[in-house]
């Protein structure tokens, strides 16, 4: 069963797309639980009416507390939006395994423990969507975003075949693909990719790739862009099982199908200039 007012978990909401997907859903109508590590950045949007998890996506028992609380005064949760991750960039050489592993733990495996944690509440009322923020970096491997793309990747197959596990219970699964989206994601990655690789063998074309994607600046649309796709993933009747936008996200997916996979990377590196 559809409720006219859902009750929605989005992890990530203390920045950049997860609060903007609060926003617009509170305004909706929507009854919205905002997860984050870092309470005091969401003081903005607990004053609005959102209610606020402190909720670190590789710590099981926070994870386990937030949604046992949400069910406590809800009675259920309609919609999971996994939003919480960030980039690990740096040569796939120089990168650690231990970064490397933190990154598949805050993207991957914090997001299949939530996903987990909310179906045995969705298969009961035989309804529930759970809305995966991936990249169209899941589905397009750059230079320097080994482990990044990894996740996404990753994340995309968890996507597909839990999709196919649950649909029976009336439960959608469903894929954001955001290209370039203003926020703190991009600057932060790229100071740890000069951070980890700008010294080493692959420094130059680390500087060169960190130069073209700060040049991007200003051209890039902000994070409303990407809620209204949430927005409609949440409004369908049946939602697409994938959804992309932001700056150059469709052509990007449509070149990645056309071209083979040398000629698509030879593409690519012409921009790193």
């Amino acid at each position: 069963m559809k409720h006219d007012k859902q009750v929605i978990l989005i992890t990530g909401a203390s920045a950049g797309m997860g609060k903007e997907f609060a926003k617009q859903l509170l305004q909706d109508g929507h009854i919205v639980y905002g997860a984050a590590r870092r309470l005091d950045k969401m003081n903005d949007i607990k004053q609005l009416g959102i209610r606020v998890l402190s909720m670190d996506v590789t710590d099981d028992v926070s994870m386990v507390q937030g949604v046992d609380d949400i069910i406590r005064a809800e009675g259920r949760i309609d919609v999971l939006i996994n939003n919480a991750g960030f980039g690990s960039y740096g040569a796939v050489e120089d990168v650690s395994l231990e970064d490397a592993r933190y990154q598949l733990e805050v993207n991957v495996f914090g997001a299949a423990r939530l996903m987990q944690l909310v179906l045995p509440s969705m298969r009961r009322q035989h309804y529930g969507r759970i809305i995966n923020i991936s990249s169209i970096g899941g589905k397009i491997a750059l230079p320097f975003g080994g482990w990044y793309h990894a996740s996404k990747f990753a994340l995309e197959a968890l996507s597909d075949s839990l999709r196919a596990e649950v649909e029976p219970f009336g439960i959608d699964v469903v894929v954001i693909e955001p290209g370039g989206i203003e926020s703190e994601w991009g600057g932060i990655a790229m100071e740890n990719l000069i951070k980890v690789s700008g010294g080493t063998e692959y420094g130059l074309m680390a500087k060169k790739l960190a130069a073209m994607l700060g040049s991007l600046e200003g051209k890039i649309p902000g994070p409303g862009v990407i809620a209204q796709l949430v927005k409609k993933a949440i409004d369908a009747r049946k939602p697409k099982t994938r959804y992309a936008g932001g700056y150059m996200a469709k052509a990007a997916l449509l070149m990645r199908k056309l071209l083979s996979d040398r000629q698509f990377s030879k593409m690519m590196l012409s921009q790193i200039k």
